[in-house]
């Protein structure tokens, strides 16, 4: 397979949708001033995007609560995972089980077993996950955002961890939205963009863990709106 993305990236609609969906990405990041972002507004949108995160395993807190400390364990997680995410860039780019493997450390303490910490359990999810780092190292045509949306589906699914992996998939999202060059300051709030619609967030990911193309399709036209909120959640929208 010369190109391991293109076939879901094809697949009817899906050109014109996330073509779409990059246009209006565009037009509320770039244009109100993408390139004056700065660290502030990154800090603030993973923030924002930790407490979305949270809400999705049941943790409500608002993103000043955790930004004071508050949360339970879960929401803590997902604040630390949220301040070291961007730093494993490097490691996601040169051997992305290995990041997926921290990213569940960062999340899952103090609310999983040190045992499990960072260590996959299901040995079928574990080889899902080596076909996806396989996947993630060929070249590909598939717009940034098809890719993105993939991932977070794909990890998720396959469930290679004891617990956290929506977690680790959301963030896996962020991450390939920022080395694909869709969102190089890491101010879109991909995680808000899935908790504003958490029923059609879990019937989409239920339709892709069928393992048909229709599920995929069923996911990826979900994503695209989830990245238009993604957008509308921004600092920079505000």
């Amino acid at each position: 397979m010369s190109d391991p993305f293109i076939s879901a990236a094809l697949l009817e609609g899906i050109p014109s949708t996330y073509a779409g969906t990059r246009d209006g990405i565009d037009s509320i990041l770039r244009d109100r001033g993408l390139r004056r972002s700065t660290p502030e507004d990154t800090a603030r949108s993973l923030l924002l995007g930790a407490a979305a995160t949270a809400s999705l395993e049941g943790s409500e807190y608002d993103a000043d609560t955790l930004a004071a400390g508050g949360g339970d364990a879960v929401a803590r997680g997902a604040v630390r995972l949220s301040t070291e995410l961007l730093g494993l860039l490097p490691t996601w780019n040169r051997s992305p089980v290995q990041a997926l493997a921290r990213i569940h450390a960062l999340a899952a303490s103090g609310s999983a077993d040190d045992a499990d910490l960072g260590r996959p359990v299901n040995p079928d999810g574990v080889a899902r996950l080596t076909e996806l780092a396989w996947m993630l190292g060929q070249p590909t045509e598939a717009p940034g955002l098809v890719v993105a949306a993939l991932v977070n589906a794909e990890i998720t699914a396959a469930g290679a961890f004891s617990s956290h992996n929506g977690v680790i998939g959301r963030a896996a999202e962020r991450l390939v939205l920022l080395a694909k060059g869709v969102d190089p300051a890491s101010v879109l709030v991909p995680e808000a963009g899935h908790a504003a619609e958490p029923a059609g967030y879990r019937s989409a990911l239920e339709a892709y863990a069928g393992g048909q193309p229709t599920g995929v399709h069923q996911w990826l036209m979900y994503a695209s709106q989830a990245f238009t909120r993604a957008a509308e959640a921004s600092p920079l929208a505000r």
